[in-house]
């Protein structure tokens, strides 16, 4: 048995309007990024589905009361790219045609009061492919949440780049009490040298650790052209921050369409990309005998490491 319906591209709002009319029985083939079955043939019109998330989400609709006795943080967007980790430019820049949504500053606000007046909730966790950028803006909205006196508890995504101490004080002062920052990416064989490519994270995690802001770090290993020595290289790093947790990930995940599509039909990992149906990781192979069981190794020597 296959699936009826899919959705190509990012499918929030799409998904939404797919249930209205499924519920209302009416006809759906029109939606943007919509994968069907016709006639025992698989239909896709071509158009990849984009969310401008501006309609707020249905809290009506949820037992907020229960919720929030949980303990449970709520989600605000603030920015939104076209990218699922940002990487800087040749001038450490992201552009700024790259973000998909960048809500105003006052639409921010007020879904953040409204919440706390509501329902009572402070926790909020707000959803940023990288808080810190463009810098301006982040210290424009934490300039914000001062002068509103909100009161927040708040974590979110940063990027390891683009950073200053200001930033990093702004943030503590307004209620953040987390970051998660992520891992490098990519072809170890390309550009910079591992250690010039880790620099500008350290030097992330330095700030943070000056200005008493706790973070989480993600560190890939198994990537394409890894080798001993830049496992050796990346452990060091580990050892020499202070992460409240650092989240280790064995492999890279084979996406459809991606560079590394080509690598792993290659390496007879994979026949096609149609087996990408199914969840596919790839770990270069001059590591692949012996990463895995190492690793474990070296998180269990450290508490606050956590391989996945």
């Amino acid at each position: 048995m296959g699936p009826d319906l899919g959705i190509a591209g990012d499918g929030g709002e799409t998904f939404a309007e797919l249930a209205d009319l499924l519920d209302s029985n009416n006809p759906y083939e029109h939606l943007s990024g919509l994968v069907y079955r016709e006639n025992g043939e698989v239909v896709f019109n071509g158009v990849r589905a984009r969310s401008g998330f501006a309609k707020p989400p249905r809290f009506e609709d949820l037992d907020m009361e229960k919720y929030t006795k949980a303990g449970f943080g709520i989600g605000v967007l603030t920015k939104l790219g076209d990218f699922p980790y940002p990487k800087p430019d040749s001038n450490g820049e992201v552009k700024e045609p790259d973000w998909r949504v960048i809500r105003p500053i006052d639409d921010v606000l007020s879904e953040v009061k409204e919440m706390e007046e509501k329902y009572g909730l402070r926790k909020v966790f707000f959803i940023d492919n990288g808080f810190n950028i463009p810098l301006n803006h982040a210290k424009a909205l934490c300039h914000a949440f001062l002068e509103a006196d909100l009161k927040l508890n708040w974590n979110t995504c940063m990027a390891p780049f683009s950073c200053d101490a200001e930033v990093v004080s702004l943030m503590k002062q307004a209620g953040c009490a987390l970051v998660i920052m992520g891992a490098l990416r990519g072809d170890l064989h390309d550009g910079e040298t591992l250690g010039e490519k880790l620099e500008p994270l350290r030097e992330v995690c330095a700030m943070c650790e000056e200005g008493d802001l706790h973070y989480t770090i993600a560190q890939s290993f198994g990537e394409v052209g890894e080798t001993e020595q830049t496992v050796a290289d990346k452990l060091a790093f580990l050892r020499s921050i202070k992460p409240a947790m650092a989240n280790l990930r064995i492999g890279s995940p084979v996406l459809p369409g991606s560079p590394l599509v080509a690598t792993a039909i290659k390496e007879g990992l994979i026949a096609d990309e149609s087996e990408l149906i199914r969840p596919t990781i790839y770990v270069e192979e001059a590591v692949r005998d012996w990463i895995v069981d190492y690793m474990k190794e070296e998180a269990a020597k450290n508490p606050r490491w956590n391989l996945l």
